[in-house]
Protein backbone atom coordinates (compact mmCIF):
# COMPACT_ATOMS: atom_id res chain seq x y z
CA UNK A 1 0.00 0.00 0.00
CA UNK A 2 1.37 3.54 -0.65
CA UNK A 3 2.96 5.56 2.44
CA UNK A 4 0.38 8.19 3.51
CA UNK A 5 1.95 10.90 2.21
CA UNK A 6 2.69 9.71 -1.19
CA UNK A 7 -0.97 8.47 -1.56
CA UNK A 8 -2.05 11.86 -0.24
CA UNK A 9 -0.25 13.67 -3.55
CA UNK A 10 -1.41 11.10 -5.98
CA UNK A 11 -5.31 11.81 -4.76
CA UNK A 12 -4.43 14.99 -4.88
CA UNK A 13 -3.20 15.42 -8.76
CA UNK A 14 -5.39 12.66 -9.83
CA UNK A 15 -8.19 15.02 -8.93
CA UNK A 16 -6.80 18.28 -10.12
CA UNK A 17 -6.14 16.45 -13.64
CA UNK A 18 -8.89 14.98 -14.17
CA UNK A 19 -10.75 17.88 -13.22
CA UNK A 20 -9.42 20.39 -15.56
CA UNK A 21 -11.17 20.85 -19.00
CA UNK A 22 -8.44 19.23 -20.79
CA UNK A 23 -8.28 15.99 -18.77
CA UNK A 24 -4.59 15.17 -17.82
CA UNK A 25 -2.70 12.58 -15.64
CA UNK A 26 0.78 13.18 -14.46
CA UNK A 27 3.45 10.46 -15.84
CA UNK A 28 5.15 10.40 -13.19
CA UNK A 29 2.61 8.15 -12.11
CA UNK A 30 3.10 5.64 -14.20
CA UNK A 31 6.09 3.46 -12.52
CA UNK A 32 3.96 1.41 -9.97
CA UNK A 33 5.27 -2.35 -9.54
CA UNK A 34 3.41 -3.11 -12.60
CA UNK A 35 4.24 -0.38 -14.13
CA UNK A 36 7.95 -0.79 -13.82
CA UNK A 37 7.75 -4.30 -15.59
CA UNK A 38 5.68 -3.01 -18.57
CA UNK A 39 8.68 -0.25 -19.21
CA UNK A 40 10.85 -3.46 -18.91
CA UNK A 41 9.00 -4.88 -21.63
CA UNK A 42 9.00 -1.64 -23.93
CA UNK A 43 13.05 -0.87 -23.47
CA UNK A 44 13.39 -4.34 -25.16
CA UNK A 45 10.55 -4.04 -27.78
CA UNK A 46 11.82 -4.11 -31.54
CA UNK A 47 10.18 -0.09 -32.11
CA UNK A 48 12.13 1.92 -28.78
CA UNK A 49 15.28 2.98 -29.72
CA UNK A 50 15.58 5.02 -27.22
CA UNK A 51 17.10 2.53 -24.75
CA UNK A 52 19.63 0.97 -26.42
CA UNK A 53 21.16 3.98 -28.08
CA UNK A 54 21.49 5.56 -24.94
CA UNK A 55 22.74 2.48 -23.62
CA UNK A 56 25.37 2.11 -26.35
CA UNK A 57 26.21 5.69 -25.81
CA UNK A 58 27.40 4.35 -22.50
CA UNK A 59 28.83 1.47 -22.83
CA UNK A 60 31.07 3.70 -25.50
CA UNK A 61 31.46 6.64 -23.88
CA UNK A 62 31.62 5.72 -19.62
CA UNK A 63 35.48 6.32 -20.04
CA UNK A 64 35.29 9.57 -21.45
CA UNK A 65 32.72 10.78 -19.29
CA UNK A 66 34.18 9.36 -15.92
CA UNK A 67 37.71 11.04 -16.92
CA UNK A 68 35.86 14.60 -18.18
CA UNK A 69 34.00 14.38 -14.50
CA UNK A 70 37.08 13.15 -12.11
CA UNK A 71 39.14 16.52 -13.97
CA UNK A 72 36.99 18.61 -12.70
CA UNK A 73 35.47 17.28 -9.75
CA UNK A 74 37.77 15.03 -8.33
CA UNK A 75 36.49 12.50 -6.12
CA UNK A 76 32.90 12.44 -6.04
CA UNK A 77 29.22 11.29 -5.39
CA UNK A 78 27.01 10.90 -8.20
CA UNK A 79 23.16 11.09 -7.84
CA UNK A 80 20.21 9.55 -10.03
CA UNK A 81 17.21 11.39 -10.82
CA UNK A 82 14.58 8.73 -12.29
CA UNK A 83 17.03 5.92 -11.64
CA UNK A 84 14.75 3.59 -13.04
CA UNK A 85 16.18 0.13 -13.17
CA UNK A 86 19.73 0.86 -13.81
CA UNK A 87 20.84 -1.33 -16.53
CA UNK A 88 22.48 1.82 -18.43
CA UNK A 89 24.08 3.68 -15.41
CA UNK A 90 26.31 0.69 -14.53
CA UNK A 91 28.57 1.42 -17.14
CA UNK A 92 28.96 4.47 -15.86
CA UNK A 93 29.12 3.27 -12.09
CA UNK A 94 31.39 0.82 -12.90
CA UNK A 95 34.15 2.45 -14.88
CA UNK A 96 33.50 5.31 -11.89
CA UNK A 97 34.67 2.55 -9.64
CA UNK A 98 37.62 1.52 -12.05
CA UNK A 99 38.98 4.80 -12.35
CA UNK A 100 38.70 5.25 -8.54
CA UNK A 101 36.74 8.08 -7.87
CA UNK A 102 33.58 7.64 -6.82
CA UNK A 103 32.42 7.22 -3.32
CA UNK A 104 28.30 6.63 -3.42
CA UNK A 105 25.67 6.36 -5.57
CA UNK A 106 22.59 7.93 -4.88
CA UNK A 107 19.09 6.69 -6.95
CA UNK A 108 16.23 8.89 -6.18
CA UNK A 109 12.46 7.23 -8.03
CA UNK A 110 9.44 8.19 -7.23
CA UNK A 111 8.30 4.29 -6.47
CA UNK A 112 9.46 2.56 -3.98
CA UNK A 113 9.83 -0.60 -6.03
CA UNK A 114 12.50 0.89 -8.37
CA UNK A 115 14.48 1.81 -5.50
CA UNK A 116 13.93 -1.48 -4.34
CA UNK A 117 14.74 -3.05 -7.67
CA UNK A 118 17.85 -0.89 -8.04
CA UNK A 119 19.61 -2.01 -4.19
CA UNK A 120 19.09 -5.47 -5.08
CA UNK A 121 20.38 -5.69 -8.58
CA UNK A 122 23.34 -2.80 -8.73
CA UNK A 123 24.79 -3.69 -5.63
CA UNK A 124 25.72 -7.55 -6.83
CA UNK A 125 27.69 -5.72 -10.02
CA UNK A 126 29.52 -3.31 -7.86
CA UNK A 127 30.99 -4.39 -4.72
CA UNK A 128 32.79 -1.85 -3.00
CA UNK A 129 30.54 1.40 -3.95
CA UNK A 130 28.01 2.80 -1.52
CA UNK A 131 24.37 2.96 -2.80
CA UNK A 132 21.92 4.85 -0.82
CA UNK A 133 18.48 5.21 -2.29
CA UNK A 134 15.78 7.91 -1.74
CA UNK A 135 12.31 7.62 -2.37
CA UNK A 136 10.91 11.13 -3.31
CA UNK A 137 9.81 13.49 -5.79
CA UNK A 138 13.01 14.71 -7.93
CA UNK A 139 13.92 18.22 -6.38
CA UNK A 140 13.18 17.41 -2.15
CA UNK A 141 14.64 14.31 -2.35
CA UNK A 142 17.68 15.78 -5.01
CA UNK A 143 18.25 18.36 -1.93
CA UNK A 144 18.56 15.64 0.78
CA UNK A 145 20.68 14.10 -1.27
CA UNK A 146 23.09 17.13 -2.03
CA UNK A 147 23.44 18.17 1.79
CA UNK A 148 24.15 14.13 2.76
CA UNK A 149 28.20 14.98 2.30
CA UNK A 150 30.21 18.07 1.31
CA UNK A 151 31.45 16.04 -1.65
CA UNK A 152 31.22 16.91 -5.24
CA UNK A 153 28.46 15.69 -7.22
CA UNK A 154 27.57 14.88 -10.79
CA UNK A 155 24.18 14.59 -11.32
CA UNK A 156 22.38 12.19 -13.78
CA UNK A 157 18.99 12.98 -15.56
CA UNK A 158 19.16 9.90 -18.37
CA UNK A 159 16.79 8.18 -20.20
CA UNK A 160 15.18 11.60 -21.74
CA UNK A 161 13.00 11.21 -19.05
CA UNK A 162 13.81 15.86 -19.70
CA UNK A 163 11.39 15.41 -22.72
CA UNK A 164 8.34 14.17 -20.36
CA UNK A 165 8.54 18.33 -20.10
CA UNK A 166 7.88 20.80 -22.45
CA UNK A 167 10.70 22.98 -23.30
CA UNK A 168 9.57 25.50 -20.98
CA UNK A 169 8.96 23.41 -18.31
CA UNK A 170 12.40 22.24 -19.25
CA UNK A 171 14.06 25.17 -18.59
CA UNK A 172 12.31 25.97 -15.57
CA UNK A 173 13.53 22.39 -13.95
CA UNK A 174 17.05 23.23 -15.18
CA UNK A 175 17.18 26.35 -13.91
CA UNK A 176 15.99 24.79 -10.63
CA UNK A 177 18.73 21.94 -10.72
CA UNK A 178 21.02 24.93 -11.49
CA UNK A 179 20.62 26.61 -8.42
CA UNK A 180 20.38 23.80 -5.89
CA UNK A 181 23.66 22.35 -7.71
CA UNK A 182 27.27 23.46 -5.85
CA UNK A 183 29.31 25.87 -8.49
CA UNK A 184 31.00 23.27 -10.43
CA UNK A 185 29.05 20.53 -9.95
CA UNK A 186 28.31 18.61 -13.04
CA UNK A 187 24.89 17.48 -14.67
CA UNK A 188 24.60 14.59 -17.59
CA UNK A 189 21.35 14.91 -19.50
CA UNK A 190 19.89 12.66 -22.05
CA UNK A 191 17.58 14.10 -24.93
CA UNK A 192 16.49 12.17 -27.75
CA UNK A 193 17.06 13.86 -31.21
CA UNK A 194 14.70 14.55 -33.77
CA UNK A 195 14.34 12.32 -36.58
CA UNK A 196 11.65 10.91 -39.00
CA UNK A 197 8.57 11.02 -37.28
CA UNK A 198 7.43 7.51 -38.30
CA UNK A 199 10.19 6.40 -36.68
CA UNK A 200 9.06 8.49 -33.41
CA UNK A 201 6.33 7.49 -33.34
CA UNK A 202 6.52 3.53 -33.56
CA UNK A 203 8.33 3.56 -30.43
CA UNK A 204 5.36 5.16 -28.68
CA UNK A 205 2.78 2.86 -30.64
CA UNK A 206 4.80 -0.69 -30.34
CA UNK A 207 2.69 -3.71 -32.35
CA UNK A 208 3.27 -5.61 -29.10
CA UNK A 209 0.81 -2.96 -27.63
CA UNK A 210 3.22 -2.74 -24.45
CA UNK A 211 3.13 1.13 -24.39
CA UNK A 212 -0.69 1.11 -24.44
CA UNK A 213 -0.66 -1.62 -21.82
CA UNK A 214 1.85 0.96 -19.77
CA UNK A 215 -0.54 3.91 -20.03
CA UNK A 216 -3.91 2.06 -19.11
CA UNK A 217 -1.76 0.83 -16.03
CA UNK A 218 -2.17 4.11 -14.54
CA UNK A 219 -5.82 3.99 -14.66
CA UNK A 220 -5.62 0.45 -12.70
CA UNK A 221 -2.75 2.24 -10.50
CA UNK A 222 -5.64 4.76 -9.29
CA UNK A 223 -8.15 1.53 -9.06
CA UNK A 224 -6.05 0.26 -6.38
CA UNK A 225 -4.60 2.86 -4.75
CA UNK A 226 -7.40 5.22 -4.73
CA UNK A 227 -10.74 2.61 -5.15
CA UNK A 228 -11.46 4.02 -8.41
CA UNK A 229 -13.73 2.20 -10.82
CA UNK A 230 -11.91 2.56 -14.22
CA UNK A 231 -13.18 0.39 -16.64
CA UNK A 232 -9.75 0.45 -17.95
CA UNK A 233 -10.65 -1.27 -21.43
CA UNK A 234 -13.44 1.17 -22.02
CA UNK A 235 -9.91 4.16 -23.02
CA UNK A 236 -7.84 3.60 -25.86
CA UNK A 237 -4.37 4.46 -25.88
CA UNK A 238 -3.50 7.01 -29.14
CA UNK A 239 -0.09 8.96 -29.51
CA UNK A 240 0.35 11.95 -31.90
CA UNK A 241 3.79 13.05 -33.24
CA UNK A 242 4.40 16.81 -34.61
CA UNK A 243 7.30 16.93 -36.33
CA UNK A 244 7.61 20.88 -36.53
CA UNK A 245 7.92 21.42 -32.23
CA UNK A 246 9.31 17.67 -31.45
CA UNK A 247 6.42 16.86 -29.06
CA UNK A 248 5.08 12.95 -29.15
CA UNK A 249 2.30 13.16 -27.06
CA UNK A 250 0.42 10.26 -25.96
CA UNK A 251 -3.62 10.69 -24.81
CA UNK A 252 -6.13 7.90 -23.61
CA UNK A 253 -9.22 8.68 -25.58
CA UNK A 254 -13.11 7.68 -23.54
CA UNK A 255 -14.77 4.60 -25.69
CA UNK A 256 -18.23 6.07 -24.96
CA UNK A 257 -19.98 7.98 -22.17
CA UNK A 258 -18.95 7.20 -18.74
CA UNK A 259 -18.78 8.02 -14.50
CA UNK A 260 -15.61 7.09 -13.38
CA UNK A 261 -15.50 7.51 -9.15
CA UNK A 262 -12.95 7.31 -6.00
CA UNK A 263 -12.92 5.72 -2.88
CA UNK A 264 -13.96 9.15 -1.51
CA UNK A 265 -16.95 9.75 -3.47
CA UNK A 266 -15.14 12.08 -6.40
CA UNK A 267 -16.49 11.56 -9.21
CA UNK A 268 -15.35 12.22 -13.58
CA UNK A 269 -17.85 12.26 -16.19
CA UNK A 270 -15.96 11.09 -19.75
CA UNK A 271 -17.90 11.87 -22.73
CA UNK A 272 -17.27 9.99 -26.26
CA UNK A 273 -14.52 10.43 -27.81
CA UNK A 274 -12.82 12.74 -24.70
CA UNK A 275 -9.19 12.40 -23.88
CA UNK A 276 -6.73 12.12 -21.20
CA UNK A 277 -3.77 13.70 -22.11
CA UNK A 278 -0.70 11.40 -20.50
CA UNK A 279 2.61 12.60 -21.37
CA UNK A 280 4.97 14.23 -23.65
CA UNK A 281 8.20 12.42 -25.27
CA UNK A 282 9.46 15.99 -26.32
CA UNK A 283 12.36 15.44 -28.87
CA UNK A 284 15.39 17.92 -29.51
CA UNK A 285 17.66 19.32 -32.25
CA UNK A 286 21.35 20.16 -31.31
CA UNK A 287 20.80 23.78 -31.38
CA UNK A 288 18.04 23.53 -29.51
CA UNK A 289 19.61 21.67 -26.52
CA UNK A 290 22.38 24.05 -26.44
CA UNK A 291 20.31 27.21 -26.43
CA UNK A 292 18.63 25.34 -23.44
CA UNK A 293 21.81 25.01 -21.54
CA UNK A 294 22.79 28.36 -22.26
CA UNK A 295 19.69 29.77 -21.02
CA UNK A 296 19.45 27.97 -17.89
CA UNK A 297 22.95 29.50 -17.52
CA UNK A 298 25.34 26.06 -17.23
CA UNK A 299 28.61 25.61 -19.18
CA UNK A 300 29.18 23.10 -21.63
CA UNK A 301 31.74 20.43 -20.99
CA UNK A 302 31.10 17.93 -23.91
CA UNK A 303 28.25 16.32 -25.39
CA UNK A 304 28.33 12.32 -26.60
CA UNK A 305 26.20 10.51 -29.20
CA UNK A 306 25.33 7.40 -29.80
CA UNK A 307 26.74 5.28 -32.94
CA UNK A 308 23.34 6.82 -35.24
CA UNK A 309 23.54 10.02 -33.96
CA UNK A 310 19.59 9.01 -32.16
CA UNK A 311 20.43 10.13 -29.32
CA UNK A 312 22.88 12.72 -26.57
CA UNK A 313 24.29 12.77 -23.44
CA UNK A 314 25.14 16.25 -22.61
CA UNK A 315 27.72 16.96 -19.90
CA UNK A 316 27.21 20.76 -18.38
CA UNK A 317 29.08 22.22 -15.48
CA UNK A 318 27.14 24.77 -12.81
CA UNK A 319 28.99 27.88 -13.32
Amino acid sequence: MYDTIVESAFRRDVVQGLSASQKTLSSKYFYNAAGDELFRQIMACPEYYLSRAEEQLLRDHSAAMVRACAKRLGYFDIVELGAGDGSKTVHLLREALQQGCIHQYIPIDIPASSVDYLLHTLAPQLPGLAIEGIVGEYLPALDQALTASQRPKLVLFLGATIGNLLPAEAWAFCWQLRERLRPGNLLLVGFDLKKDPATILAAYNDQAGLTSAFNLNLLQHINDELGGNFEVGAFAHYPVCDPATGACKSYLISQCAQRVTLDDGTAFEFAPGEAIYMEVSQKYSVAEIEELGRTARFLSVHTFFDAQQRFVDVLWQRG
